[in-house]
């Protein structure tokens, strides 16, 4: 059968597919990009199961390779939307607070915690994750959580439902309940081994909003990336966002030197912030808190931070309390658009001393 024939039965996916490989599939000097629309529908067949996976895999590692451009990530977001079960909780707003879904492996992470803080300073907030995805492999929110007994597997309506009650207001929704399509990636991902665009957009996907605003936050190391989330929060049609460089890439700023984050409101364009640990009087030795131990698996990790986590919310003198008073205190002066993190501290204190910040963060388990 000659190439000719072989091509005029093929499928118009499998064509279309086919057209899409021969573009971004050709090496660094002749590799072409995609317009928002086709990165879309490339993105939409494979999470449809639509194409043959050797397929899918080239495709996703060629963007890679070549590096995806906005409208290539704009268009993966978009195809990851079309996926994504999605409610509006009946509330103002909601913080939506999106740390690395491959987890930690050098620190403690607070992230799991963090959303009962701020709940407990009046405004609801939400994380989402998985249980294990690479290159990293780390000790995730949804470990780490699972760990302190909570139902990781709750359905977008029901994590809604907690968002709007007074004495919780935050909990955590999977990719398994909000993106179905996506999770059952999950091995296929680990088989490709390179990150993927998935790993960018994925973040984005918000499956709770407030009635009025939605906020996100997330974090960063590289110093590309925040024009590439700015972009892609607007996109994504959050009312703010706040992009902070943390520790391992996640939303919590280092403790013992100077920080930096990019955030906006509305149409504004993002604005650097930069601050330092001394303004909140911290002077720790260390990034975060420390794993108790150099080897340790990313279950012991999770393990090891469930158990810190509870005792800062018991207001326990350390790293992992500064942490989480830290971050709460950025994130409730970006909200009011302020840059004196020190005018906000006291209201995340009283959170955790308080025992409120505790006590809504068992409502949520």
């Amino acid at each position: 059968m000659t190439e000719a024939a072989a091509t005029l039965e093929l499928t118009e996916s499998e064509a279309f597919m086919r057209d899409v490989l021969q573009r971004v599939a050709t090496g660094p000097e002749y590799s072409k990009d995609l317009p928002q629309e086709e990165a879309r529908r490339a993105l939409n067949l494979i999470l449809d199961d639509d194409v043959d996976p050797v397929q899918a895999g080239i495709y996703l590692i060629a963007l890679r390779m070549k590096r995806e451009t906005l409208e290539e990530n704009t268009g993966s977001l978009q195809a990851l939307q079309d996926h994504t079960t999605r409610t509006i909780a009946e509330i103002p707003q909601v913080i939506d607070i999106a740390e690395p879904y491959d987890g930690f492996l050098r620190n403690l992470s607070m992230g799991p915690f963090l959303p009962a803080v701020l709940a407990a300073c009046g405004q609801p907030a939400i994380c989402h994750g998985v249980e294990s995805v690479g290159p990293k492999f780390g000790a995730t929110t949804h470990q780490v959580l699972r760990t302190c007994g909570a139902d990781t597997q709750r359905s977008v309506t029901k994590v809604a439902a907690q968002l709007e009650d007074p004495e919780c207001g935050w909990g955590y929704v999977d990719q398994a309940q909000f993106c179905p399509a996506l999770h059952r990636l999950q091995s296929f991902r680990t088989r490709i081994v390179k990150r993927p665009v998935l790993t960018t957009v994925e973040v984005l996907l918000s499956p709770i909003r407030g009635r009025d605003a939605t906020h996100f936050v997330t974090g960063y190391v590289h110093k590309p990336y925040p024009p590439v989330y700015a972009h892609l929060a607007r996109a994504a049609k959050f009312d703010s966002a706040l992009l902070v460089r943390g520790v391992e890439g996640g939303v919590f700023p280092s403790l013992r030197q100077a920080g930096c984050a990019y955030g906006f409101h509305g149409t504004e364009e993002e604005q650097l912030w930069e601050f330092h640990p001394d303004q909140l009087g911290y002077a720790h030795d260390c990034r975060a808190a420390p794993l108790p131990d150099k080897d340790m698996s990313a279950e012991a990790i999770a393990e090891a931070a469930a158990q810190c986590g509870r005792a800062a919310l018991e207001d326990q003198a350390g790293p992992a309390r500064d942490s989480l008073l830290y971050a709460a205190s950025m994130i409730l002066a970006h909200l009011n658009r302020d840059t004196d993190l020190s005018r906000h501290f006291p209201t995340a204190q009283e959170a955790i001393a308080s025992g409120r910040a505790r006590n809504c963060f068992e409502a949520g388990l």
